[in-house]
């Protein structure tokens, strides 16, 4: 994991991903880089574009959390509490008893 943070972190400097810059950046972390890793990582980082991969799940993420719900307090200051539903179908009991079918 710490390669692909050192891809990401080179890209949010602006800097060439490449094989020097990914090997410093695991050094100064005080990671030994593996040669053959740091070529594999840089072989598929290959034609991607970081940015833009970035700005996407960027988008995607804040809808996902402004979607989230949220207690707002009321007129009075209080919060509004959400009225249960009842369960519909099987009770605990009727649960309980299908599973001890199960064991005998």
């Amino acid at each position: 994991m710490e390669y692909v943070y050192g891809a990401l972190l080179l890209n949010a400097a602006q800097k060439p991903i490449d094989e020097k810059g990914l090997s410093g950046v695991l050094q100064a972390a005080g990671v030994a880089p593996d040669a053959g890793r740091v070529k594999a990582l840089l072989a598929s980082l290959e034609g991607v574009n970081l940015a833009e991969i970035l700005q996407k799940a960027a988008t995607v993420a804040v809808p996902a959390a402004a979607a989230a719900p949220s207690e707002k307090p009321d007129a009075k200051g209080a919060k509004k509490e959400e009225e249960k539903k009842e369960e519909k179908g099987v009770s605990e009991e009727e649960a309980a008893e299908g599973l001890s079918a199960l064991f005998g």
